[in-house]
């Protein structure tokens, strides 16, 4: 089975070190520093370890688990062991999703050096990697679990072990028969090809022939024409079928002479209904294809709540690894809380709780570092701020000096704006959202007179030379500062000027009502809402929330209450047209699955453009009663099937799931549902289903769709396979795999389901 992955991994000294293994100190905390012995195993795809050498090893982690490398002076927790264990000697394994890193010591600069370089090769090969070498991959990966004395080949009580753990019951003498006619070799046991083969008679998937069996004239193949005629009537592709069929024959065909005559095989048939194209998620809406030319408070914005926190609320940790994460993700608003620290330095943390503390300048310099690694477009500092005088002059300066260019710290063009400026204008900038001392309009005319000041001084000093000695003689005469020290400390205000100045469009000021706010405040300035208090918001005046998120912008953050970070659903205040709806982005579950499932759209950028009838101030749109004119539909989901389900939970062994798949609506309250499936027994391998579940819905502008995977048990909760969340207005229509992923948002694959899509207009039942 080796050979399936290991002719084409890269041939490299280092990854050959990594096999014979090395003794590294694995590094928890800066009590716990223990050496372990890691090794590559021989599929350069799995790490395990050991207390030592020729110790009973066991799996650490997986390639396809790995994000990135990082060098060892970009670790908090090393750089607060920077005295004990040598920085240039570690390094910090970062996994995708919300895993914990993993910090380790290697002996020299030289060993690490050599782990670094080579896992980072490793995960450059598997992120290159294509469909069908992905699935090579998986296989390979159950060949090593299954094949228990590792011997390179699996007997047929290895194989039946295999499929329980791979969720398959089945008849035995079947089975049998299987492994026989994959036995080519008839060695009575499976090696490399030959159990590809068995694989494939196990995953035959007969719905699919039956669908091309449909199309095609010859049950052998689709002609161009007969391509198109599906691609038309099902997939709903319109016009572009007869150049897509082309382009789509030309990706997924496997044979040159198919290509060659402009046929699709079975197997190339099945490939496209596996791939991006044949994905429920439109991949015309993957890249960036919305207006990025609007004011910024026509956009929902991707938003993190006490983005320092990695754990609860209370006693969690403060880390710099929870902005790395946010911004990396996606966010384009994150929090900082900001208090007096020791030796003048402001620090970061949740206030009055024992979270830990982690310095203003970090967070900073974290931010410059990863602010625009995932997206160009504009990063919002929403600044709680709780300094005293002295140390708000040194977050000014941290601002200034750490951020320089990227710091927007004045109008666009100098000039005063009639309305926020578009994500467009401010790509590769970041900007501070807190109070301030003045109106946008009293700092402009200030600048103004200063730069006039300094002109006409300019101008007397080129007549008279004398005049510059003596400006520095006795700066004290044109300086405000000059003013008696006693009287000056009494009428000085809470907040800096130097970081007021900082503040440009983002300007924090408090909600009283929706009609204070118009007749009192700027489009500029911005207030804050507990989800309490915008959830009563909605209800009392929907309609008057929705004009207001028209003209400014809002910022709804997590009741005080969740002390375990969990979240609140964000769907009711999009509905209203809220743009920054701040989350525990460190907490997995239903409610990121919503989130994570609108901003997967527009090239995953942090910014989607909201529904025209939320930018409108004079909308008559109220999200608790929604009427006409939206143009109500209907959607019709037949459930198909099912393909290589994990287990929800790999520990037990001898259990096959009972899937089902349970599909939930989020949008406008009348548009909230969810139906399920029946459950199938005793088979997550290839699960079959072919049920229709019908939904109507009134606003399928703000509709999300997610489709869960569950597995069925009768004396207690359903447990959690799977999920994938996609919006209505990215759905694509027509026979379409739905690739799950896991609670933590990270691919199962091959893990999918295949369903049918159609979407009516008008409402079932409608005479239209």
């Amino acid at each position: 089975m080796m050979s399936l992955m290991q002719g084409r991994l890269p041939i490299n000294p280092d990854l050959l070190l990594m096999q014979k293994g090395m003794l590294m100190r694995k590094v928890r905390s800066k009590s716990w520093k223990k050496l372990r012995y890691f090794r590559l195993q021989d599929d350069g795809m799995t790490v395990w370890h050991a207390r030592q050498a020729g110790g009973t090893a066991k799996p650490t982690f997986s390639i396809s688990d790995v994000e990135t490398v990082r060098e060892g002076h970009e670790s908090e927790l090393l750089r607060s062991l920077a005295e004990e264990l040598p920085l240039e000697q570690g390094f910090t394994i970062v996994f995708h999703g919300r895993r914990s890193n993993l910090d380790l010591v290697a002996n020299s600069i030289e060993e690490a050096k050599i782990w670094m370089q080579g896992l980072q090769l490793l995960v450059e090969f598997v992120t290159g990697m294509d469909q069908q070498e992905r699935l090579d991959q998986w296989l390979s990966d159950w060949f090593q679990r299954g094949d228990r004395n590792q011997d390179g080949r699996m007997s047929f009580h290895e194989v039946q072990r295999l499929l329980h753990l791979m969720n398959v019951e089945m008849d035995q003498e079947y089975a049998f028969q299987l492994f026989q006619a994959a036995d080519t070799s008839e060695s009575g046991t499976l090696e490399g090809e030959e159990f590809v083969e068995f694989y494939k008679a196990l995953t035959k998937r007969t719905e699919v022939y039956e669908l091309f069996e449909n199309f095609s004239a010859d049950g052998q193949k689709l002609t161009l024409l007969e391509f198109v005629d599906f691609l038309q009537e099902e997939q709903k592709e319109g016009e572009r079928a007869s150049d897509l069929a082309l382009d789509l024959i030309d990706r997924y065909e496997p044979s040159d002479s198919g290509k060659l005559r402009h046929v699709l095989s079975m197997d190339g048939f099945l490939s496209y209904l596996c791939s991006k194209d044949g994905d429920i998620f439109n991949p015309t809406c993957l890249p960036i294809y919305q207006d990025m030319t609007q004011p910024l408070n026509h956009y929902y914005i991707n938003s993190s709540h006490n983005t320092y926190l990695v754990g609860d609320q209370l006693c969690g940790q403060s880390s710099v690894e929870g902005y790395i994460r946010a911004l990396k993700r996606g966010c384009r608003c994150v929090e900082v809380d900001i208090w007096d620290g020791p030796s003048g330095e402001p620090i970061v943390y949740h206030g009055h709780t024992l979270t830990s503390r982690i310095p203003f300048k970090d967070v900073v310099a974290t931010v410059a570092q990863y602010a625009f690694q995932t997206s160009d477009y504009p990063v919002i500092l929403s600044l709680e701020n709780h300094c005293s005088w002295e140390q708000q002059q040194v977050m000014a300066c941290h601002l200034t000096e750490i951020l320089g260019e990227q710091l927007l710290s004045t109008t666009l063009d100098g000039l005063l704006p009639t309305q926020l400026p578009s994500p467009e204008e401010l790509r590769g900038k970041i900007l501070v959202k807190g109070k301030k001392l003045r109106t946008l309009e009293e700092d402009l005319e200030e600048e103004e007179e200063e730069e006039e000041l300094e002109s006409e001084l300019e101008r007397e000093q080129e007549a008279d030379p004398e005049l510059e000695a003596q400006l520095e003689a006795e700066p004290q005469e044109l300086s405000p500062r000059s003013k008696d020290k006693k009287k000056e400390k009494r009428s000085k205000p809470i907040l800096c000027p130097s970081l007021s100045a900082l503040v440009v469009y983002l300007k924090s000021v408090s909600f009283h009502s929706f009609t204070h706010s118009r007749e009192h405040y700027r489009f500029y300035e911005t207030s804050s809402f507990s989800e309490t208090k915008a959830r009563s918001l909605i209800k009392e005046a929907g309609n008057e929330f929705v004009q207001h998120n028209a003209w400014q912008l809002s910022r709804v953050y997590p009741s005080g209450l969740r002390t375990d970070s969990s979240n609140y659903n964000p769907q009711e205040l999009w509905n209203a047209g809220c743009q920054m709806v701040a989350m525990n982005v460190q907490t997995a579950g239903l409610e990121m699955d919503i989130y994570d499932g609108l901003f997967r759209q527009n090239g995953a950028c942090g910014y989607v453009l909201k529904p025209d009838f939320l930018r409108d101030v004079q909308s008559s749109f109220h999200p608790e009663r929604p009427i006409s004119p939206f143009k109500a539909q209907t959607l019709l989901i037949q459930v198909i099937s099912g393909q290589q389900l994990p287990k929800d939970n790999m520990s037990k062994e001898r259990s096959i799931v009972d899937p089902l798949v349970r599909v939930e609506i989020f949008g406008v309250h009348p548009d909230t549902t969810r139906q399920e499936t029946s459950y199938v027994e005793n088979n997550g391998f290839n699960p079959y289903w072919g049920q229709t579940l019908s939904f109507r819905v009134l606003v399928p502008e703000l509709a999300l769709l997610r489709f869960v995977v569950k597995d069925y048990n009768r004396k207690s909760r359903n447990e959690f396979i799977g999920q994938y969340t996609v919006p209505w207005t990215c759905m694509q229509q027509g026979y379409r795999h739905i690739h799950l992923l896991s609670k933590d948002g990270i691919s199962l694959h091959p893990a999918s389901i295949f369903v049918h899509i159609s979407i009516r207009e008008g409402l079932e039942g409608d005479e239209s």
